[in-house]
């Protein structure tokens, strides 16, 4: 059943659009699932061109206005959004990053050199304290990745004690001499990043070794535990990680970027695209899925309670850099097609509830697939920004199942789930670029009186915001939802992510 809908997207993402295509399913009222964690909406940022120095950090003494060095614009939308973890320092970064450079007086630090992304010279102004107090700021939890490879367990383990000891060790007394008096909790405790790649290129058997040493010096009593996990269709990698290790961790990490070519080498634009371009964007995207099911398989096999979740902190749309800026800081466009390419993630995770239970998207600021861009002074909201604030009532909401009826070449992706309070959410995505579509699910098990809801779309498929015009795409109240005779009916836009709420 759930994977019934992402086969039927992925053929039709094949197929020539129909004039309107009809879809007919239904939602199982009286069958709620496993519950969609809410750090399935997950943040990643990380020491990266303007991601964090201009984008998240401006210092106290910046014209910008800000709160103890942090941007009160960004500030203020992350706290709209309730971003419920973020992941710092990395990503690459993370495995060469020494944490002594980033504690003490900002202006004693050194500056250090950014070796992944575009050598720049870091002044390491953004560091432990500022991490964590941003954590704070935004009310989100702390995600903090070690270097595992480039640094030592030793070092480590200093660090988590630097953080958490609420004893008069001299690691604690310094934290208090640097101006936090209390500990802070560490929620996730990432084991490494990549070690596959730029993590220090290790094979799993080493890497799982290494990994039980760190655990043992470094591991925080109510700490998860999150395994560097194989990189998209490494198998391999998490069959050696769950059968040698699985005792070690508590969640284990997958990435997979989508890339509308596929090619690393050229990318892809991330506006100026057409139709076709469009259609590869999807059919990539819902490689994920696949990926999921079968890691998740390699899992059950060897945690058939699925104990040990899926944690997928690096995913998102990875283009060619928006011409004239510095290749290496990642910076891109993001339109319409990011926010519905957001959208099939959280239904994809909505769909393996029971398995994975966060994700990080990659970035949260000026880096990637954003949420936020920033140009000096100027902020903007990107259309995935609207598409994460839409799928809020999903969060901690029971899964319902869904089932559609094959035939019509519809293009929809569609996912429901119930919250506490009775409320019935139901996202639905057309991606059909040009063709509209008209959507019939019997509400099975149960009734709705009312409905309403949600739209994000446009004319354009790369509608996106700029500086200038802030506003160009953003929600609207949606109208073309009905309910008759215990069917829910929607006429979808073309390109468009529609969010109802059932009651």
């Amino acid at each position: 059943m759930r994977t019934l809908i992402s086969g039927l997207v992925a053929a039709a993402l094949l197929a020539a659009s129909p004039a309107m295509a009809e879809v007919r399913g239904s939602v199982r009222l009286d069958q709620p699932g496993a519950r969609v964690n809410p750090d399935v909406y997950g943040q990643f940022m990380e020491q990266l061109g303007s991601g964090i120095t201009g984008g998240v950090w401006v210092g106290e003494g910046s014209a910008i206005p800000n709160t103890r060095g942090f941007r009160n614009d960004v500030v203020a939308a992350l706290k709209a959004l309730e971003v419920p973890v973020v992941r710092w320092p990395g990503g690459c970064y993370a495995d060469t990053y020494h944490w002594r450079d980033g504690i003490g007086p900002r202006g004693g630090r050194p500056v250090t050199l950014n070796r992944w992304w575009g050598n720049s010279e870091e002044d390491n102004a953004f560091g432990t304290h500022e991490f964590f107090d941003f954590a704070e700021l935004i009310g989100a939890k702390t995600y903090l990745s070690i270097n595992m490879g480039s640094g030592t367990p030793a070092e480590a383990a200093q660090w988590v004690e630097y953080i958490t000891s609420d004893t008069r060790s001299t690691l604690a007394q310094e934290r208090r001499a640097n101006g936090r008096e209390r500990p802070w909790k560490i929620d996730y405790l990432g084991l490494g990043n990549e070690p596959w790649g730029c993590g220090g290129r290790m094979r799993a058997s080493y890497y799982n070794d290494l990994m039980r040493q760190y655990v043992g010096f470094v591991m925080p009593a109510g700490t998860t535990a999150v395994a560097a996990g194989p990189n998209a269709e490494d198998y391999d990698w998490t069959r050696t990680l769950m059968r040698d290790g699985r005792d070690n961790f508590d969640a284990l990490s997958l990435h997979y970027y989508t890339l509308p070519t596929g090619d690393w080498a050229r990318k892809g634009a991330s506006v100026g695209f057409d139709e076709t371009e469009w259609d590869a964007t999807f059919r990539q995207a819902y490689r994920i899925e696949e990926m999921i099911q079968r890691h998740d398989a390699i899992m059950d096999e060897y945690d058939p309670t699925a104990r040990v979740g899926l944690a997928v902190d690096e995913w998102g749309a990875w283009y060619d850099p928006t011409p004239g800026t510095v290749a290496g800081h990642l910076k891109q466009q993001n339109s319409l097609r990011d926010a519905l390419l957001a959208a099939v993630h959280f239904n994809i995770f909505h769909r393996h509830a029971d398995r994975v239970r966060m994700s990080n998207v990659a970035q949260m600021v000026n880096v990637l697939q954003a949420l936020i861009l920033t140009d000096g002074p100027r902020m903007t909201l990107t259309p995935t920004y609207h598409a994460f604030m839409l799928y809020k009532p999903f969060r901690q909401a029971a899964v319902l199942p869904v089932t559609l009826e094959e035939g019509g070449g519809s293009r929809v992706d569609v996912s429901a789930a119930r919250g506490d309070d009775g409320v019935v959410h139901v996202a639905l995505v057309n991606l059909d670029p040009s063709a509209p579509a008209e959507i019939r699910l019997r509400l099975d098990g149960g009734h709705g009186r009312q409905v309403s809801g949600q739209v994000l779309t446009s004319g354009r498929m790369d509608a996106h915001n700029t500086f200038e015009a802030p506003n160009a795409i953003a929600p609207a109240a949606f109208q073309g939802a009905r309910i008759e005779d215990g069917v829910l009916i929607a006429t979808l836009p073309a390109k468009a992510l529609v969010v109802l709420e059932v009651r």
